[in-house]
Formats: C-alpha cells, structure tokens, sequence
C-alpha cells in the first residue's frame, strides 16, 4: 500500500488496520529471519547431500543427519517443517515407477521353499538376499545386468558383479565376492533369491552346499517376498542414479562401483536405525527399526486375502510426509 500510494505517511497506513508503526516493522523483521532461516536451511541441505553423494537423499533421512547442526546454527525446525522448506524450493524427491523383468522361473531346475519367511536376521552373514537388475545403456548393447547380494541383518551389499548377460556364471561372481568377506564361516547362513534360472542352476547350487549355505526362495514371481533386495535395487536406481542411461559399459561399472560404496558406507537407513549398512555390519543383536514394514504387511495380507489398510498420510511431490 505504501508503494501505491507514496505521499501517505507510514502511521496513518498502519493505523487504519488497528498497528503502530512499530509493530509494522517488528512484522518485517520476523519475515526477514524467516527468510533467512529458510535460506540457511536449503543451504545446508544441498551441501550435506554433496557432501554424502546422496542428491537424492530423502527427507526423513535428511532431517536425522541434519538437524544437530541446525541447532548449533540456532535453528530449530521439526521434521513436517523441513518437508514444507524442501517442497516450497522444489526439493522433495520424486519417486520413479519403472521396472523390468529379469528373472526366468520356467526351467528345469529344482525349486526350493521359503525358509526365511516370518523371521528376523540377528547378526550379519545370517540371511541373503540375491538378485539381478538391469543398468540401461547407449548403443548396441542397450541393458548390462547388476548382479547383488545383501545382507539383511545390516543392508549392506556384501557381494556384486556387473555383467553383460545373464548367465549363471555372473550371478557366481556376486556369490564368491559374498562368501569371501562372511566372517564366521561356522555360523549357519541362508541364501535367499527368486526362481531364476541362475540361482537354481546347478552350479549355483553346488557353490552354496559347498560353503554350507541354506537354500531359500520366493515361492512364486512376488516382489514382496524378495522385499529387501528390491529395495536396494530402488536406491541404487532412484537415488544413487543407476537408473540413468550410460554411454558405455565402462561408465556403467565406474558409476555402479561408486553407487555401491557411498550405499554401504554413506546412506543411512530408517531400518537400521538411521545407521549406514557398514555400521550395522559392526553389530550383532535386534535393531531398532523407526519406519514400518509395510512390504511385510503387505504380503502378510495378500496371504489372508484380508485388504490392506489404507494408510492416511499427506503427501508432498513423490515423498511420503509422517502421520502425526
């Protein structure tokens, strides 16, 4: 108003809306530090996902690794307001939807049941998890293939190998890497995977009975019973940017190798209490989960053919914000 009308004194324009002066510019200063805070904020938000690696590192997480610095700069924000801060500067996350498939079920081989279903790991190198994505590339060749193993006690990738085909022979590799870091060869261990025709073949086979390790599998084509190794291949995707086309297979593995190393040792995980799978490897014991596991509820129900409660929660650009 006092720039529409330039001639009226600053007392008589807060006087018609019942303020002083005074309180007109108390009210400037409170937006200004708002401002600034805010400012303070996205700022220290990008630098922390430079410094990690993690450009796309999501909000929740954001707010655990941040938010003692925060208070040591003065500022004190909760969780639903850094969501609001991100959202407003365009900074959420947006979740990709994509997936190929890469498994083979309709072989010979022989199949084996579901022996980790319902239970929890208690230590590291005691469940496996196998699995196979696809890294897309230019030219001829269009797809090579990441090979994983994960262990689900810490999350960590323990084994991989990155390959131009499908082979059973590839899949080994990622195996052998595992097998060889597994600390206590005498404690019992369970490799759980899909179907494919890799993890049944043969040879497969016999490398795990050899190292005296358990055969599981998902007993049918679901994603959800081979939860935990979907998921690192979403992070590896979505957030550490192997879902981008490479120009060559060098690049790819380049890109993989480093995506890898920043997941174990950079990325912390609301599964393992806000620890990186590095660190969780350290330990042994139950760990402290802070989000819930609505993979499991999730087959839990599709197995007692009972729906799945819907959950109510607000949604911001791609990124889940908590229920209060």
């Amino acid at each position: 108003m006092k720039q529409r009308y330039p001639a009226v004194g600053l007392n008589r324009i807060t006087a018609c809306f019942g303020y002083t002066r005074q309180a007109w510019y108390q009210h400037e200063d409170v937006l200004m530090s708002h401002y600034e805070m805010e400012k303070v904020v996205v700022e220290q938000v990008k630098r922390k996902r430079k410094k990690l690696k993690l450009r796309k590192l999501g909000t929740r997480k954001l707010y655990h690794v941040l938010n003692e610095e925060l208070k040591e700069l003065g500022i004190y924000i909760g969780r639903d307001k850094l969501f609001t801060i991100l959202r407003e500067n365009n900074l959420l996350i947006k979740k990709k939807r994509n997936r190929a498939i890469t498994t083979n079920s309709n072989h010979r081989f022989k199949k084996y049941k579901n022996l980790i279903q319902g239970t929890t790991p208690t230590r590291p190198d005691e469940q496996y998890a196998a699995d196979i994505t696809y890294i897309k590339l230019l030219g001829p060749e269009d797809f090579c293939y990441l090979h994983l193993i994960t262990d689900l006690y810490s999350h960590k990738i323990v084994g991989w190998h990155l390959s131009r085909s499908l082979a059973a022979k590839e899949s080994r590799k990622a195996l052998k890497m595992a097998l060889k870091q597994r600390k206590n060869k005498n404690l019992p261990l369970i490799h759980h995977s899909d179907r494919g025709v890799q993890y049944c073949s043969n040879k497969y086979v016999q490398d795990l009975r050899n190292a005296g390790v358990s055969i599981s599998m998902t007993e049918s084509y679901d994603p959800y019973q081979n939860a935990a190794a979907e998921r690192v291949n979403g992070i590896l995707k979505d957030e550490l940017d192997l879902g981008a086309r490479f120009m060559s297979f060098e690049e790819a593995f380049a890109w993989t190798s480093d995506a890898i190393e920043v997941y174990n040792f950079n990325r912390p995980h609301l599964s393992i209490n806000m620890l990186t799978p590095d660190q969780a490897h350290q330990m042994s014991g139950p760990i402290k989960k802070l989000w819930k596991n609505y993979y499991q509820l999730k087959l839990k129900n599709r197995e007692s053919n009972k729906p799945l409660e819907k959950r109510r929660k607000k949604r911001f650009d791609g990124e889940f914000m908590p229920s209060k």
